[in-house]
């Protein structure tokens, strides 16, 4: 096994993963940076946003408005001293990606455009038309390329990191070209592998969100917090899943039932808590819209198709020319996977999984408990984004932190010596071993795919929108079976070349030991709060649970739980209520 020694390994090379990396640069040009990514970096998913990033720019708002609308929008789960440094760099980032180049639409006199979004009293979201995360990621790696310390290693699977000293010292991986296992040896390592949607179904996330990242850092002994927070965003494509940004509901489109009828309105006072007093219906926050499909499904009012119950986005009163120009992309999604033009037609949507509020347990530096580890992006977990996340937030978190997680692991780096190079040999070849032992395994045996459509029946079923005792317990037992199962999984392609069966196989098993620990949250947290509803728990529970719950590996057996408290500076716990929301 080749090893290949540098300074800072940065594990995912989407918007967190190309700001740490030029964070590192700009700061210690003298580190040499390993970026290691599955996927050539524009393939990463940050290219798929749509709708656009937060920052307080406009004279009619406010930092405190941001900061106000964010701890509401996470029902007083976020860490408020993480939320106030959140959003005093927000402008200072995206100004920086003005400078780079990226495209933001305009106004009329040439200033920087902004639009509402759920769950925020003023428009403050940054767009570049409906293709931001496509424009923002270009930048950023456009902007990576002029740095010769950023050395880009595409198309290698992470698989194991390594620790030894009780500090993390590196990461292995393995390259898909050839199938050889590389050692790369580092003294700082941060994690920006994404997120986890492919846990479930129905999800807008593409295909390499498995949940490598967040399963390398648990399986190292760093607790996951708040994985029982998975947000559902209101307006995914049925059958494929596919978002249609918050940008359409921000430019003026409605919900409507089978009736036609605006339903949101009737949610004023829902459950489980009060809805937004000034009736912010289509921009109130995601998670109380998808509780509201769930309510109309459970009335009879939502619409059948061939691709299950729907409800309609109607965007046709906002007429061709104001489409084409504020949301070209999502005019040719719609036409092209439902086969419905919003111009002339009604589209069909429906809430899909979209975001993990819950990942790899950080501080506001993004170091993570084991030294040398940081974290940034949605694998990991501040908490800026408490229990429910606000739309146009994490773009903006990617920058922030991405840029703080590059800050800190070079000043690590540069403090740090590496250990001895035969115990870190020793640490990659166990690691190696386990995938060598996916090899080694009986022709015969569990098949994958099985594994995986268990997995996702499982937590759709009981841990979906709406949650209970009985449906999480039967869950908790699903995901223990499916993982004790996966011991005994059968490899069918043995081959060293691009073995997409041998990746797809731990991409599988990444997510099972992700599900563990979010099934295992969910069925302690005996509250409802943001995207977490029970059923059987209604209300929130602030003395018991205002605190961000960590979840640690236990091998086979159960995660063990634990909880901190959550930050509290300026913003005691309320009622969530939004304005603003109907221009």
């Amino acid at each position: 096994m080749e090893t290949i020694k540098t300074d800072v390994v940065i594990v995912g090379a989407g918007g967190a993963g190309l700001s740490a990396a030029i964070a590192v640069a700009e700061q210690s040009p003298e580190l040499k940076i390993a970026l290691i990514s599955k996927v050539y970096p524009m393939r990463s998913h940050t290219v798929a946003a749509e709708g656009g990033a937060a920052g307080v720019i406009k004279p009619d708002d406010s930092m405190d408005d941001h900061f106000h609308d964010t701890v509401a929008g996470g029902d007083w789960l976020c860490d408020q001293d993480a939320v106030d440094l959140f959003i005093e760099q927000a402008p200072l980032e995206l100004t920086r990606l003005e400078h780079w180049g990226c495209p933001w639409s305009r106004e009329k006199n040439g200033k920087v455009a902004v639009r509402p979004f759920g769950g925020m009293k003023n428009e403050r979201t940054w767009f570049a038309a409906d293709k931001s995360g496509f424009h923002i990621l270009h930048t950023l790696f456009q902007t990576s390329i002029k740095y010769p310390s950023i050395k880009r290693y595409d198309e290698y699977y992470s698989t194991d990191l390594i620790v030894s000293e009780g500090r993390c010292q590196g990461v292995t991986a393995i390259e898909m070209r050839t199938g050889l296992m590389q050692l790369f040896q580092a003294r700082s390592v941060i994690i920006a592998a994404g997120g986890a949607g492919w846990m479930f179904p129905f999800t807008t996330n593409g295909a390499i969100k498995t949940a490598d990242g967040m399963a390398m850092a648990y399986r190292a002994g760093v607790p996951l917090k708040d994985m029982e927070f998975v947000q559902y965003h209101p307006t995914g494509l049925p059958g494929t899943g596919i978002l249609l940004t918050e940008g359409c509901r921000g430019e003026g489109g409605i919900l409507v039932n089978k009736d036609g009828y605006r339903y949101l309105q009737d949610y004023e006072l829902g459950p489980p808590d009060p809805w937004p007093r000034k009736k912010a219906m289509e921009l109130g926050p995601r998670d109380r819209l998808s509780q509201a499909f769930w309510h109309e499904q459970q009335k009879g009012r939502t619409v059948s198709s061939r691709w299950g119950d729907v409800i309609h986005l109607d965007m046709r009163h906002l007429g061709e020319k104001k489409i084409n120009e504020k949301l070209p992309l999502v005019r040719d999604l719609a036409s092209s996977y439902v086969g419905a033009d919003p111009v002339h037609e009604l589209v069909p949507v429906r809430p899909v999984v979209h975001y993990m509020m819950g990942g790899i347990h950080t501080d506001i530096d993004a170091a993570t408990p084991l030294p040398g580890l940081y974290a940034a992006g949605e694998c990991a977990c501040v908490s800026i984004n408490g229990a429910n996340r606000l739309g146009s937030n994490s773009l903006t978190e990617l920058l922030v932190f991405g840029r703080r997680a590059g800050k800190h692991a070079a000043e690590h780096a540069r403090s740090n010596p590496n250990s001895s190079d035969s115990e870190i040999s020793q640490k990659g070849t166990e690691a190696r071993q386990r995938v060598t032992d996916l090899f080694l395994r009986e022709d015969s045996g569990e098949n994958i795919t099985d594994l995986r459509k268990g997995m996702n029946e499982t937590l759709e079923a009981g841990a979906g929108i709406y949650r209970t005792q009985d449906s999480l317990q039967e869950t908790c037992n699903t995901i223990d079976e499916l993982r004790q199962r996966y011991t005994k999984v059968h490899l069918g392609d043995k081959s060293n070349v691009f073995n997409t069966n041998l990746i797809y196989t731990m991409e599988v098993g990444s997510m099972l030991e992700a599900a563990h620990a979010m099934a295992y949250s969910a069925l302690n947290r005996t509250e409802s709060r943001g995207s977490h509803q029970r059923l059987d728990h209604p209300d929130r529970d602030d003395e018991k649970f205002l605190k961000h719950s960590l979840a640690y590996y236990q091998g086979e057996g159960s995660p063990r739980l634990d909880y901190l408290d959550v930050v509290i500076t300026r913003s005691q716990p309320g009622q969530r209520v939004y304005g603003g929301g109907e221009k």
